[in-house]
């Protein structure tokens, strides 16, 4: 099936593909998206949404302890960061979303990241579902969710559940782990395989079993509070339920899709590269707030009986502290090269390439490293001081909870040396790495 991109105009193939347990999605409607807007994306300077994060920042570090105590975020923190406008970054403009540019969002997600790990997590995470609801939902669902206010979607986009299909929708059931600050949504994004007649129901283009993200009222299912663990405490990530729970199909959208069904250009970047983005600047904003709080430890008497000397530490520590802050710098750079070029195809309405997405996945792997070992230095540098209730402990927990995730994996790194190497004409990137490129997609 053919239409026309109406950002573009130029005709597109409606494709469809999966992989993995992941249906993808490249497709744009022959009927014009509904309030769509090609407006451009706010790239090349900072603007009011960096400094309004930077403005806060000192408010919500005084939140942090209370946070993690609470296992999620207290009501200052949560009031703070939605009357700032944070949960409205990534949303659709005919929404009230702003659509900011990547590299601006990423700018926001360090800052909050370094004020307070798990704020910015719960910023980061609910932005890539709040995003891609807003942008990829059929007209008349989004409407049924944003038409009283961007509300905060939370969860796992995992195909955990299972759907059975059920006239015009969905019988949803399934357990997700680790759904990034579901206690603190109105709606949830989940993702789950599609069953028709007991079975697996398959793309009639492809033969691959079909998957979809169902956006469900967070009322309708069971919070099961087990989010007993080392870091990122206060993001109130718990496991959570649903059990038969109908779905009207207009709740659901294919969690690949990189073309609206309202919005403009951002929405061409896709789950795929909004999730990195938010993990990237989480990296970001945990080391320099790992490397802030040792350099404050080094100027105050107070750092003995540590191994920092009273006057900012000695040769050995000065040596590793120097090192950490320019491979951070380093890792950042990266960072911002490879976002900045992102935004900038986003910008002038072209899709983003292979390569581009190679570089981003390979600059959030590498900057995950990176803060990591960071905030071990910064850990063993201050000694038996980094072991008591501190920002910097909770650095060091929340760093290395972020390291765990699946999309930080070292394991990308393959894929990426794979079209590095030149390896990968044939192949384009899905959430979890690199897949064929099927037969019959067509560039859009």
């Amino acid at each position: 099936m053919r239409g026309v991109d109406p950002t573009l105009g130029q005709p597109v193939a409606r494709c469809f593909w999966a992989k993995d347990g992941y249906l993808l999605l490249s497709w744009i409607e022959e009927n014009p998206m509904p309030n769509a807007s090609a407006e451009k994306l706010n790239i090349g300077q900072s603007s009011n949404w960096v400094d309004r994060a930077r403005e806060i920042a000192p408010e919500l570090r005084m939140h942090g302890e209370a946070n993690e105590a609470a296992g999620r975020l207290t009501p200052p923190s949560l009031d703070l960061l939605s009357k700032s406008g944070f949960f409205t970054m990534l949303a659709a403009r005919p929404f009230g979303g702003a659509e900011v540019g990547p590299t601006e969002v990423l700018e926001v997600y360090e800052t909050l990241c370094e004020a307070d790990a798990a704020a910015g997590w719960v910023v980061m995470a609910s932005n890539v579902a709040i995003g891609s609801a807003s942008g990829y939902l059929p007209p008349e669902g989004a409407r049924k969710v944003f038409g009283g206010g961007i509300p905060i979607i939370a969860g796992n986009g995992g195909p955990f559940g299972r759907a059975d299909v059920d006239g015009k929708g969905f019988r949803l059931s399934g357990r997700w782990s680790y759904g990034s600050g579901v206690l603190h949504s109105q709606w949830l994004h989940s993702g789950g395989r599609v069953f028709e007649n007991g079975k697996p129901r398959l793309n009639p283009l492809t033969g691959q079993p079909e998957v979809r993200t169902f956006i469900v009222p967070t009322q309708q299912a069971t919070m099961l509070g087990n989010w007993d663990v080392v870091g990122l405490r206060a993001t109130g990530s718990v496991d959570y339920e649903l059990t038969d729970v109908f779905v009207p199909e207009e709740f659901t959208h294919f969690p690949d899709a990189n073309v609206p069904q309202q919005g403009g250009n951002l929405f061409r970047l896709g789950i795929v590269g909004m999730s990195p983005l938010g993990h990237t600047g989480a990296a970001l904003g945990i080391a320099r707030r790992a490397l802030s709080e040792l350099a404050a430890l080094a100027e105050s008497p107070d750092g003995r009986p540590s191994r920092l000397a009273i006057q900012g530490g000695d040769d050995q520590f000065q040596e590793n502290y120097g090192l950490a802050e320019g491979q951070l710098r380093a890792a950042r750079a990266l960072c911002y090269e490879v976002w900045h070029d992102i935004s900038n195809t986003l910008n002038e309405g072209n899709p983003v390439q292979t390569r581009q997405y190679t570089l981003a996945r390979l600059a959030l792997v590498h900057v995950t490293n990176t803060a990591t070992d960071i905030c071990v230095f910064a850990h063993k540098a201050a000694g038996g001081i980094s072991i008591r209730n501190t920002a910097l402990q909770r650095c060091f927990r929340d760093m290395f909870t972020a390291s765990q995730h699946r999309l930080v994996s070292n394991s990308f790194a393959r894929d990426c040396a794979q079209d590095l190497l030149g390896q990968a004409s044939d192949k384009i990137w899905a959430i979890r790495g690199l897949i064929d490129r099927p037969a019959d997609l067509r560039p859009l």
